[in-house]
């Protein structure tokens, strides 16, 4: 008596991708409910089981369904928005700006739906995401039948779904418990870089995927310049950064990897760690070619992602499995580097090793999931077949094959796509809905001449500073400036850094406050050893949010800052200010600990003013409201240290005396 199962695929090319590297012609796969039962020959099988279905795949291959091992699946509703850019203008003068502006929930699940349906029809059963509003991808993933894990991303930097890195690490953690017990969706949280976060945010994160078991997702390494930055900023490169704050203590997938180095590569083989190179988003943002064949030499769990759509265009899966096979031939002059298979491999059984899925996904083997798809083999870029080797169909699917030429798919055994159609989405309502969001997106793209992040992002690359200040002034007596100086060689306060400068300042604003104002520096250090050579800087600051405390000043603004390599004339004329308002101080600077906690702490001397000072200025940037609410107290504690007396002080900054 046959076993009875509910859905036989046969006669097809059965390519397992599972260890033996086994294909079988004329093969079979037979499905239980969410499971695959067994993989054999289509008479075996027919044979063996009675299925409630059968369905016929002459003439096509049943694959492992393709699996996008990193990807911002919302972004598809910014495809196309900008282009030829280096990663710092997309991000800071493109994509943050759009995103502030247009991300909300409803954003997020229509951007989803959009890239589902991409990805069924491509082939993709699988998907690794960061983004915000993460429950709505997971909703959408979920009604879509995919198999997704969602990762939420957090950032020192507000983001469209929190103002602070505080909030952001309680959303993460309500998201998780939301979702950590669905059987397709994966919640996690989603540290976006080293370069936009901070120790305690990478710790969190670690302590947060512990305790749920999860896989941590970030970005590493992407770009060269990324890990310059990061050795002079941290003595590390990325990697290693994030094997020393913990990272790597969890599962962790890293995104990207251009710029891994040989003891990074150790460090990933060491701890585990997926790494996913994105090819079209390495090559369109200039980022360089991941050493693919480094990574597989050296055991590394590698596989592949698309990036977001805003800087790939696409979800498809088969584009990247064919970049992966050609580029590393192409760098290296040889023509093996990556054969067909491993490039297929890196977006299936590889692949699920990266993203540390292995046990349920990538291949088709008894007791793995039913994630599958069905690809026609015989379309006109893909005629004819050969069958000598043994292994031609896997040169068929990595260099002939087509995202178009997917006919079925199916997750946990599900039909998601049959005969080419949908069967979970709406798709004619997805692209109405999808380009009615990009109509309101190129309105406001239309009339941002006026603003001036654009256009210091237009004449060079910024860097956006810490969200929240805390600061202080008072105008002191000279008997206070030494007593001041004589507590600093004291035992309650450590002294990291002590310089004295020239400081020329000039304030562009505008009478339209909401547009913020620029500050040129040039700074001119005095002190004995010090730089010879002038810096110049720009900085942009947003109007605050001012909060006053006893004895300090909160500002929460977002603040940019840009290397200034042109003229003050230049400048003028470039922004048109409708004032302008010029400062020269002499400055005494102090870095200092206070309690484990740094602040700068200058001495004001203003030329010109009608009272010159000299005024005491204590002041630290954080990323954290609950920082901020600390170093507000310590300041107070500072004041009353030095003797300074409430009356003293002076709520306003310079630029408004």
């Amino acid at each position: 008596m046959r076993e009875a199962v509910d859905l036989l695929l046969a006669h097809g090319t059965v390519v397992t991708m599972d260890p033996d590297g086994s294909v079988v012609n004329d093969g079979a796969v037979a499905i239980r409910g969410t499971t695959i039962v067994a993989i054999g020959s289509s008479a075996e099988l027919s044979d063996r089981y009675q299925a409630s279905e059968t369905r016929d795949c002459h003439g096509c291959a049943i694959i492992p369904g393709l699996i996008n091992g990193h990807a911002h699946v919302p972004m598809s509703l910014l495809r196309g928005l900008v282009a030829d850019q280096q990663l710092d203008v997309w991000l800071f003068g493109y994509m943050f700006p759009v995103e502030s502006h247009f991300v909300t929930p409803d954003f997020v699940y229509a951007g989803t739906q959009l890239s589902c349906a991409e990805m069924i029809r491509g082939g993709t059963t699988t998907f690794v995401d960061m983004y915000y509003f993460e429950e709505e991808v997971a909703r959408a993933a979920d009604e879509a039948g995919l198999r997704a894990i969602c990762g939420q991303t957090v950032m020192r930097l507000p983001t469209p779904d929190a103002a602070s890195y505080d909030e952001g690490l309680e959303r993460a953690r309500r998201f998780i418990e939301q979702w950590h017990a669905h059987g397709r969706i994966v919640p996690t949280i989603a540290p976006h870089a080293p370069y936009t976060c901070t120790d305690t945010i990478y710790r969190e994160a670690a302590a947060l995927c512990r305790r749920y078991g999860l896989p941590m997702t970030t970005h590493l390494s992407e770009t060269a310049r990324e890990v310059q930055e990061s050795r002079a900023e941290r003595e590390a490169t990325p990697f290693a950064y994030a094997a020393r704050v913990g990272a790597f203590d969890v599962k962790c997938i890293a995104a990207h990897g251009v710029h891994a180095t040989e003891d990074d590569i150790i460090i990933m083989r060491d701890h585990g760690v997926g790494v996913v190179p994105c090819p079209s988003s390495n090559l369109k943002l200039a980022s360089g070619i991941a050493p693919y064949r480094r990574f597989i030499d050296a055991g590394v769990r590698t596989g592949l992602g698309t990036d977001g759509p805003a800087s790939n265009d696409d979800q498809d899966m088969f584009a990247e499995i064919h970049l992966a096979a050609l580029l590393p031939k192409g760098v290296s002059g040889d023509p093996t580097a990556v054969p067909a298979r491993e490039a297929l491999a890196l977006a299936t059984s590889r692949g699920a090793q990266a993203i540390h899925l292995e046990h349920l996904i990538g291949s088709l083997m008894p007791g793995k999931r039913a994630d599958i798809a069905v690809v026609e083999l015989g379309r006109l870029h893909s005629a004819p077949r050969y069958s000598y080797a043994a292994d031609s169909i896997y040169t068929h699917l990595a260099y002939s094959a087509r995202a178009g030429d997917v006919r079925d798919v199916l997750v946990d055994g599900r039909w998601l796509m049959r005969d080419r159609a949908l069967l979970t989405l709406d798709e004619q309502a997805v692209l109405r809905r999808a380009q009615a969001i990009a109509d309101e997106i190129d309105d406001f793209l239309a009339q941002r001449e006026v603003n001036l992040l654009d256009k210091i992002l237009a004449i060079g690359g910024v860097q956006q500073d810490e969200l929240f200040e805390v600061q202080v002034k008072a105008k002191i007596s000279q008997e206070i400036v030494q007593h001041i100086v004589e507590l600093l060689n004291g035992p309650d306060i450590t002294v990291s850094k002590a310089s004295e400068r020239t400081q020329y300042d000039t304030y562009f604003t505008w009478n339209d406050a909401s547009k913020g104002r620029i500050r040129l520096r040039e700074d001119h250090r005095v002190d004995p050893g010090a730089r010879a050579t002038p810096k110049y800087a720009i900085t942009l600051t947003a109007p605050a949010d001012r909060e006053e405390y006893a004895s300090a000043v909160r500002l929460g603004r977002a603040r940019y800052t840009a290397l200034a390599d042109r003229t003050l004339r230049f400048y003028r004329e470039y922004f048109q200010p409708d004032h302008i308002v010029e400062i020269e101080k002499q400055r005494r600077r102090w870095r200092i600990f206070y309690k484990g906690e740094d602040f700068a702490l200058n001495i004001d001397t203003l030329v010109g003013y009608k009272e010159p000072g000299p005024y005491l200025e204590i002041k630290s940037r954080t990323w954290s409201s609950r920082d901020a609410d600390l170093k507000a107290a310590l300041i107070g504690e500072l004041l009353a240290l030095f003797g300074v007396d409430e009356q003293a002080l002076v709520m306003q900054e310079y630029v408004d005396l």
